[in-house]
């Protein structure tokens, strides 16, 4: 492949940044189909080596969701699920914690994990609640 061809295919080609964006949008289409409502994106913790968690939302029961949004474009390594790890779990709960402190009284609360196999209209979702507790993450 030519090298004007390969930056032509290049420029088309969406980012990683631009998949996961796609992949955090359906997987929010998807929990909101299933009654749970949006309270916030993205939710940072302040400096380095926090948390993000994904999608904040509340479930019918009131329950406040912590849900954690990974795309993979192939199963190769493990899929998807596969990249979420104890680390991963350990800021997941850390940014979790961070934001309940700003709240007034702390609500019930669960780690949702929503997969995104696969890109496009060849997507495929799967939704994990309660993935994981923060029991072990003192």
């Amino acid at each position: 492949m030519s090298i004007r061809k390969q930056e032509q295919t290049d420029r088309t080609a969406p980012t990683t940044k631009q998949r996961g964006d796609a992949a955090e949008l359906l997987a929010l289409q998807h929990l909101q189909q299933h009654g749970l409502r949006l309270v916030q994106r993205n939710f940072k913790t302040p400096g380095r080596g926090g948390g993000e968690v994904d999608l904040i939302m509340r479930d019918a029961d009131g329950t406040l969701v912590f849900v954690e949004v990974r795309q993979r474009s192939s199963a190769r390594y493990g899929g998807a699920g596969a990249s979420i790890g104890a680390t991963k779990q350990r800021r997941l709960v850390y940014a979790a914690r961070h934001y309940l402190a700003r709240l007034p009284q702390c609500p019930p609360c669960r780690f949702d994990v929503v997969l995104v196999q696969g890109s496009g209209e060849a997507a495929t979702l799967a939704w994990w609640p309660a993935a994981f507790d923060a029991s072990g993450w003192a």
